[in-house]
């Protein structure tokens, strides 16, 4: 199937409409072209008319068709014979004796190429180059008396011949068409007879046939069914109340036209409405397409929440629509910002935890930069002031004196790095260690009591960290855009641009915590130097109080999803939720249905590995349903 990346290269010569056309696209073209999709499969015009869109876009092995006998055969003509129809139209002479003796003509009396000839001839000679037509069907518009009208195009006709050669050429009505050849993919550009009914509608299509307002809501329920189907869809109509009305649910732009067929001067101001419909994405996982390689160097960690087992399912809903530009709101491990960038997307990857966006300043805003080894090497000796800061606040609660020492060397070492990106790497691959270290990789309890013997735990601090600023040096890559990495507020991410948006926050539930902090705290002050916390000495752990979060509550958790949703519903919405959390599956989905016309639940089987207490809510081992809710 050709895409629209395809369709041009055959056709180096500029190729142009052949007939001026009332009611033609040639002052739109910039506006239709900027919504034209970058890929589609074949290329359909039901209503064909000067065809201006079709000849700017060349595409191969489009379908083109038009109610209007004639018209169609004039494409035929030209696609099969140019140099007959040249040769015809090199006769021709401007006189208005010519002029009436070829419209007294009846053209299906005539080849083809005698036909497209008068065609061509008629077109370019008579007034304001319409096409009416009295009630016997016969041609009526009067001589144009024009000076110099350019009746011979011959490098615009070869090239048209070219085009249509490679094309199917149809005479049919547009529903008959479209049943026959739209398919998942195809791009269909639909331009028929505007509302309200006037002589400007009646003359664009070079035919006698109307287009009543019963019409125009029949061609917008083939338009819902192209758009269910997964065509692209671009339509164009007059700024009238009813197109509003039948495409409410689709992008519509009104565009300032000029009309050069009026009764009088004053009224050939006009209003366009370009109405921009994408393909409806089929949301399913029956086909699960393959990772980047580049996925697999991303280091794996066993963070809380984190979708590293579901990335395969994520990008398979995410891949069914075209956006350039994902937003991560809660990044957590960073993982999701890592597949988006290396399926090749500029990737803003934000989130309120400081040890995250230290992960997305190492491995998603930074493209180039790595930490040598022997520098990473000269960070684990004593060269900057030690603050001991490690060593005496939480002496013999989670690493042995020695590593805590070693800590506030490289805490200290870090600080003192000027590239931000090589700081970034170090201080990942030191919080990438202590968690390493610990067991489970978690900061609720002191002690070890849960070491297992596994070798992370067996190996020194100092390897843990060398070993982890090489796993970080692997997982950097340019993927040429500008990514960002932000430690911030959700609600606070710019929202403009932003094609689509993945949400994936704590999730509330009443049988399990989502404390970040709590878990996290002692590499989350690393991340930030402790500052701008205040710890809590009566605790055993000697934890920071929990940063405030609407997700600490059900009532919070729905209104915070409402403002998310409000604030982005201009892209695309991704979000994962588990079937145990709140608000429920119904409440989500009348929540982002709200803001978004369409909304999808895509359930996925899954297992966590800790953290939701599963026997709390029966003998489930931790086995749910993560949600994936799509909005767009």
């Amino acid at each position: 199937m050709k895409t629209a990346a395809q369709v041009r290269a055959p056709f180096p010569k500029e190729t142009k409409p052949l007939l001026k056309w009332a009611g033609g696209k040639t002052q739109l073209l910039d506006e239709l072209l900027a919504k034209t999709p970058k890929k589609f499969g074949r290329y359909i015009e039901p209503f064909f008319g000067g065809g201006a869109l079709f000849f700017a876009l060349k595409p191969v092995g489009a379908v083109i068709a038009d109610s209007n006998p004639e018209l169609v055969n004039l494409y035929r003509a030209v696609a099969n014979d140019a140099e007959d129809i040249i040769e015809r139209l090199a006769g021709y002479q401007n006189t208005e004796e010519a002029f009436y003796a070829a419209r007294g003509l009846d053209w299906t009396g005539l080849s083809p190429t005698e036909a497209a000839a008068r065609t061509i001839f008629l077109n370019r000679t008579c007034f304001n180059g319409l096409y009416r037509v009295n009630r016997k069907g016969q041609f009526n518009v009067p001589f144009g008396r024009y000076k110099n009208p350019k009746i011979l195009d011959e490098e615009a006709l070869r090239a048209a011949s070219t085009l249509l050669q490679e094309t199917t050429i149809i005479h049919g009505d547009y529903k008959d068409v479209l049943k026959k050849h739209a398919l998942p993919g195809d791009f269909v550009f639909l331009d028929p007879p505007y509302l309200p009914i006037s002589a400007y509608a009646d003359f664009k299509r070079y035919t006698k046939e109307q287009f009543y307002e019963e019409d125009h809501v029949e061609l917008a329920n083939e338009v819902k069914r192209l758009h269910d189907l997964g065509c692209h869809v671009l339509l164009t109509n007059s700024n009238h109340p009813l197109v509003h009305e039948l495409y409410s649910r689709f992008e519509r732009e009104v565009v300032k036209t000029r009309r050069y067929i009026s009764c009088n001067g004053k009224g050939r101001a006009g209003e366009d409405v370009i109405v921009t419909v994408p393909p409806k994405p089929n949301i399913s996982l029956k086909l699960v397409p393959s990772l980047p390689p580049q996925l697999l160097r991303y280091p794996p960690t066993r963070y809380m929440g984190s979708k590293n087992k579901l990335l395969a399912e994520i990008w398979t809903v995410a891949s069914q629509f075209e956006f350039d530009t994902a937003v991560d709101l809660f990044s957590g491990s960073g993982v999701v910002s890592y597949m988006l960038k290396s399926h090749g997307k500029t990737v803003i990857s934000n989130d309120y935890m400081a040890m995250s966006a230290t992960f997305a300043k190492a491995m998603i805003e930074n493209n180039d930069v790595t930490l040598p080894r022997e520098e990473a090497e000269a960070l684990l000796e004593p060269c900057k002031p030690v603050d001991r800061f490690v060593e005496t606040t939480f002496q013999g609660l989670y690493f042995s004196d020695d590593d805590n020492r070693l800590i506030d060397v490289l805490r200290a070492n870090i600080k003192a790095i000027k590239n931000p990106y090589k700081q970034g790497i170090a201080m990942a691959a030191l919080i990438r260690a202590c968690l390493k270290k610990r067991p489970r990789g978690i900061f609720t309890y002191v002690g070890h009591r849960y070491d297992d013997g596994r070798k992370d735990l067996l190996m020194s601090f100092r390897d843990q960290f060398l070993e982890a600023v090489e796993a970080v040096n692997g997982a950097v890559f340019n993927n040429g855009r500008q990514n960002k990495a932000r430690n911030g507020d959700a609600m606070t991410v710019h929202e403009q641009d932003c094609g689509l948006v993945y949400i994936d926050p704590p999730y509330y539930s009443p049988f399990s915590d989502n404390e970040y902090v709590r878990r996290y705290h002692f590499v989350e002050g690393l991340a930030r130097d402790w500052q701008g916390v205040e710890i809590q000495q009566h605790t055993a752990t000697k934890k920071f109080k929990n940063y405030p979060t609407p997700f600490s509550s059900r009532k919070g958790a729905a209104e915070a999803f409402d403002l998310l949703f409000k604030r982005f519903r201009e892209s695309v919405l991704v979000v994962s939720y588990s079937s145990n959390s709140k608000p429920t599956l119904e409440e989500m989905v009348a929540i982002m249905a709200k803001h978004k016309r369409h909304v999808e639940v895509v359930p996925v089987d899954y297992k966590y590995s800790f953290g939701t207490q599963g026997h709390k809510v029966g003998d489930n081992n931790n086995a749910v349903q993560e949600y994936l809710f799509v909005g767009f």
